[in-house]
């Protein structure tokens, strides 16, 4: 393994837990999807979040699709010497359906680079995405020892989403907008854990150049000019999300979904307000993190 100091790149295996032959955990409804489903979602969000908004990182998967290599691949190929890190995406389950809430896991206290990123996890889950954290667990927590975390030679950590057997957070879970928050917040900690580790190492954004917006409501710019405005962003998705949800809602603002024209994966962008000052709009900036949106920010449409 290249010393810290030494490396120009962060390689990470992302691994979304389970899949083809075996689903993981049930949902308790029926129309609900199966872990092995809802893992493979999220582990392509964080890992399209991470080779999107940072340079010098490398992303590759245990899978893609709904195939299952199996645990000793898994190992195997987290010990190839290739990687530096190993994520894995899980959704937890319970036979009682009053429990819910994140952990993330690692194999013990003595993996402190482990224990350090989990900790970021679990404090993104409850501090930015407002989910109910159960804290970072060990095997001696659980009981028992699990094959990824004990046999890795890598920091290892998987990430419990949520309680795929509680009927709330299966809801969650199961719509893009919970998928979306769940993967921000894995990144956003994954940034700071690589920040703070690997302190020689730029990972700021790649540079990018953003087109003109196109609102999907907007008429052509043959039949009428759209005039600059600030707003107020206060999400991106890879798929689009309904507009009439909870949490749009709870903004009291109408809320205007436009999809771009870009390399990156995340094409739909989420805006509330048109201002024709940047003080009004970080007036409504400040309004709409106060209700949920933490990372909401101005920008400026031309």
């Amino acid at each position: 393994m290249t010393v810290l100091a030494e490396k120009t790149q962060v390689s990470i295996l992302v691994d979304a837990g389970h899949g083809g032959k075996d689903p993981g955990h049930l949902p308790h409804n029926s129309s609900g999807l199966q872990e092995k489903v809802l893992a493979l979602e999220i582990a392509m969000k964080v890992g399209n979040y991470l080779t999107t908004y940072l340079s010098n990182v490398n992303i590759e998967y245990t899978r893609v699709d709904d195939s299952y290599p199996t645990l000793d691949q898994r190992v195997d190929q987290a010990n190839s010497g290739q990687f530096d890190l190993m994520l894995s995406i899980h959704i937890n389950g319970s036979p009682r359906s009053e429990v819910y809430g994140t952990e993330t896991l690692i194999h013990n206290y003595d993996s402190k680079q482990s224990f350090s990123w989990a900790k970021l996890i679990e404090q993104q889950f409850k501090k930015r995405a407002g989910r109910k954290s159960r804290g970072v667990k060990t095997s001696a927590d659980l009981g028992h020892s699990l094959q990824i975390l004990k046999f890795t030679k890598i920091p290892t950590v998987i990430v419990e989403c949520g309680f795929i057997t509680n009927i709330n957070e299966a809801a969650y879970l199961n719509s893009i907008y919970g998928q979306e928050i769940i993967a921000s917040a894995i990144f956003r900690a994954t940034r700071e854990y690589l920040q703070s580790t690997y302190k020689s190492i730029d990972f700021s954004p790649p540079p990018a150049v953003e087109p003109t917006l196109e609102p999907e409501s907007a008429v052509s710019s043959e039949e009428e000019e759209v005039e600059s405005y600030y707003t107020v962003q206060i999400m991106a998705s890879i798929d689009p999300v309904n507009l009439d949800i909870p949490q749009f809602k709870k903004l009291d603002k109408p809320v205007n979904r436009v999809e771009v024209e870009t390399t990156s994966l995340y094409k739909y962008k989420y805006y509330v307000g048109s201002f024709a000052s940047k003080k009004e709009a970080k007036t409504l900036q400040k309004e709409i993190q106060e209700n949920g949106f933490a990372d909401a920010f101005v920008t400026y449409i031309k």
